[in-house]
């Protein structure tokens, strides 16, 4: 009770929408910018108290705060997470866990893609707020061949598509290079008055950074890549990094 007073002293600053249940876990946050952030969050995405601890565990403001600069990080612990561009729906890393999947067990692609299928609901919350699934394997026929996007989203808030390709391993140039070729399907054939341009997702398990570079370039669709890993983050280790940037 002693640390819920001494961080909402102002008691304006209490939800209606959180109970006594959300605050009990919100206070075992290490520091007052957590304490902020998954008030605020838990607020606007009306988590249960469940997924609240699921977002605490993964260390969620972590993973956010740490793509951006000390004015970003203070505003993200003040106002919480907006999605306003593309960029601002990607995590580093996406944390499957969920998934059950052993660190080091040998899987297929087709196996990650058919358990995130199995745990959409979970997937879901760890995409964050506005993801709507449409389908798995989305067939599109161009100059006579069919292709398949692993999983298609669309975005209700940046209202357009959102496809994800999943990858075992590093993600390479041919990968960056047939997203774009789907995003510029979807422009022509599946975009409808209203929609934004589509955007595509590149998870896989490594990215180097310079590849990247070079090979997103000189494309003009939006392309994303990101990291995902199949257990919790190392809080000591995000704790520190974190740190170095509020210095």
């Amino acid at each position: 009770m002693r640390k819920l007073y001494l961080n909402f002293q102002n008691s304006e600053t209490l939800s209606h929408l959180l109970t006594w249940s959300h605050y009990f876990e919100i206070l075992k946050a290490d520091n007052e910018l957590e304490i902020m952030f998954y008030s605020k969050q838990a607020e606007k995405d009306r988590w249960s108290v469940r997924e609240l601890k699921r977002q605490m565990k993964s260390m969620l403001f972590h993973r956010l705060a740490l793509s951006k600069d000390k004015e970003g990080i203070l505003k993200l612990a003040n106002s919480g997470h907006e999605v306003v561009i593309p960029e601002d729906i990607i995590k580093e890393p996406f944390v499957l866990e969920f998934l059950n999947i052993p660190q080091h067990e040998q899987y297929h692609e087709t196996d990650l893609e058919l358990k995130i299928i199995n745990n959409l609901q979970q997937f879901l919350l760890e995409l964050g707020k506005g993801f709507a699934f449409i389908a798995r394997q989305y067939r599109m026929s161009i100059g006579g061949k069919h292709f398949y996007v692993d999983l298609l989203f669309y975005h209700r808030i940046l209202k357009c598509f959102v496809l994800i390709d999943l990858k075992k391993g590093e993600i390479d140039h041919q990968d960056v290079g047939q997203m774009n070729l789907y995003l510029n399907y979807f422009k022509k054939e599946e975009a409808t008055e209203g929609d934004n341009e589509p955007v595509g997702i590149l998870l896989g398990a490594y990215k180097n950074n310079i590849l990247v570079e070079y090979a997103t370039a000189s494309i003009n669709n939006q392309i994303l890549l990101s990291k995902y890993q199949l257990y919790l983050p190392d809080k000591i280790l995000l704790t520190n990094q974190l740190n170095k940037l509020l210095d």
